[in-house]
């Protein structure tokens, strides 16, 4: 069930779907009853409700006339989804190459990728290796696309914060 219902304190126009006990305006925040609330139109079909209030706001703004020139909300929809250009059909109007377009977004310009921030990796490592030295921690970074120096730095403010501890050159979460 769908409802257009109306705000008594600022006028706008939203569709309720359902029933709830109260209702709240998204434009003024205004709560009322759902009884309490102005209700327009009510249907079981949600484009009705979307023409219904896309009607009254086109009179409001003296545009009536020329809303009921359009089609209907379901009429549009299945009319742009009809005409929509998929990428590959619009790339190759442009004159571009496509599998080049697809090769140039499989390639990452600023090298090997990784998942995650810094400090994640540095602390997969930690979590990953059992009481690692910081050259093993660096290595673990490296081959997730951090440098030894990042990883490094990572490390060390994290020992600053007390999120890792150091013993005889040995890390570990605390």
């Amino acid at each position: 069930m769908y409802a257009v219902v109306g705000c008594s304190e600022c006028s706008n126009l939203w569709i309720i779907e359902g029933r709830s006990e109260t209702t709240q305006c998204p434009r003024c925040g205004s709560r009322r009853a759902y009884e309490k609330r102005k209700k327009f139109v009510e249907t079981d079909d949600a484009a009705h409700a979307r023409d219904v209030r896309a009607s009254m706001l086109a009179n409001r703004q003296g545009e009536g006339e020329a809303f009921a020139e359009l089609d209907s909300f379901a009429a549009l929809e299945a009319e742009v989804a009809d005409g929509v250009v998929d990428d590959d059909e619009y790339l190759a109007e442009s004159g571009l190459d496509i599998d080049e377009v697809d090769a140039a977004g499989d390639r990452d310009p600023r090298g090997p990728s990784r998942s995650g921030s810094k400090k994640e990796i540095v602390e997969g490592a930690l979590e990953a290796l059992d009481r690692p030295t910081e050259g093993e921690v660096a290595e673990y970074a490296g081959e997730r696309g951090v440098s030894a120096e990042d990883a490094r730095a990572v490390l060390e403010k994290l020992t600053r914060r007390g999120i890792v501890s150091e013993s005889r050159g040995r890390y570990r979460l605390v």
